[in-house]
């Protein structure tokens, strides 16, 4: 049983390393994880380090007085004067990247929901912060009251812990998301090769009369199909942990944080990589096990891997958390429990009950194919 079991690996992985398309899933894709991280940083970089001259020219409808002036030039404020229509012209136009209008005392901010206008509109509640100070100390001056003892009657103290870098969680978040689906890719192609390939070669009938059971036969396959998401998810990691490292010396958002992975995390990260590639590669497996052409595998598993990516995007943007539940749940355990060890919050727990989850469902799904190759219908069903 052993000597056919391994015959059959050797084989598999032999035509696998062989075929130039097998070793482009398992090499190239994880190429693009660099790019990903350091691009990320990049477009964060950009926002967050915009010069105030992108974003400093605001259109007013009235006259600013001397004071008005003072505070805008200070916060180097550039205004333009213009009645509400023509400024609205204006900043369509994009010649201005805010618009204020004046209706006794109250101050209306126009513009719409973009990174310069939101940058502006941060520099315009400056100004008028500063403004409305002025204004009160005046006021209170005017009327022979210490301005100093009525502003500040009370001193507020913070003492609160500061979360993590938000672009540390975030970049490394999603990293590891393409990591699941960089696994997920180099499964389809192995997986449908192995069965649907060869079903339509005519080579897999001939391997089904030879004296070799159906289990050694599934069990090969499973196996090698599992080395190239092994391959792929190792390699990836290795990518994002040198394009972490690289980012966090080139781009100033991460100064003073530490991108790195503590050596700890990066095992529980092989762990996760581990248990995806053996539960991907058994759901690959038999899915194209049901279909009768390459094409029609290829079709079949083309919607996997937006399944295995999904979860993980909606659990980071609604914000769902790891516990003994979600931990059982395919596809979404691994992405939160990578979550988890991007923010260095590790349930040894979670990672046992997400291995336990992940052993069952393969048992299933490998017992399923076994006797789905013990059939006919393998071939002609």
């Amino acid at each position: 049983m052993k000597s056919n079991l391994w015959n059959i690996l050797k084989k598999e992985l032999r035509e696998m390393f062989r075929d130039k398309k097998s070793l482009a899933m398992m090499l190239v894709i994880p190429i693009f994880i660099p790019l990903i991280v350091i691009g990320m940083s990049a477009v964060f970089e950009g926002t967050m380090n915009m010069p105030i001259t992108d974003y400093n020219t605001i259109g007013f409808d009235y006259e600013l007085n001397n004071v008005e002036e003072s505070i805008a030039q200070e916060l180097q404020i550039n205004p333009v004067y213009d009645t509400e229509s023509r400024l609205e012209e204006k900043f369509l136009s994009g010649e201005i990247d805010l618009y204020v209008t004046k209706e006794g005392v109250v101050y209306t901010m126009h513009g719409s929901d973009t990174d310069t206008t939101q940058y502006a509109s941060g520099l315009v509640e400056s100004y008028f912060d500063a403004y409305k100070a002025y204004l009160q100390k005046d006021y209170l001056a005017n009327h022979n009251v210490d301005a100093d003892e009525v502003l500040d009657i009370i001193v507020l103290e913070s003492d609160i812990g500061t979360e993590e870098n938000f672009f540390v969680s975030y970049i490394i978040s999603y990293a590891f998301l393409f990591i699941i689906m960089a696994i997920t890719v180099s499964a389809t192609y192995p997986a449908t090769d192995t069965t649907a390939g060869e079903k339509e070669r005519g080579t897999l009938e001939t391997l089904l009369t030879f004296p070799i059971k159906s289990r050694d036969i599934i069990v090969g396959k499973f196996l090698s199909v599992t080395v190239a998401s092994i391959i792929t998810g190792l390699i990836s990691l290795v990518l994002a942990v040198i394009s972490l490292k690289v980012a966090n010396g080139m781009f100033s958002i991460y100064e003073g944080v530490n991108l790195m992975l503590s050596p700890a995390a990066l095992l529980y990260a092989v762990v996760v990589i581990l248990a995806y590639s053996f539960l991907i590669s058994g759901i690959c497996i038999a899915i194209a096990s049901k279909s009768a052409s390459f094409k029609e595998a290829q079709s079949a598993l083309t919607p996997l891997i937006f399944v295995s990516l999904f979860p993980g995007l909606i659990a980071f943007m609604v914000g769902i958390t790891t516990n003994n539940v979600t931990a059982c749940i395919p596809f979404l355990n691994y992405s939160i429990i990578f979550s988890d060890i991007a923010g260095g919050y590790v349930n040894g727990l979670h990672i046992l009950l997400m291995l336990v989850s992940t052993i069952l469902i393969i048992a299933v799904v490998l017992r399923v194919i076994i006797k789905q190759y013990k059939s006919e219908k393998v071939l002609f069903g």
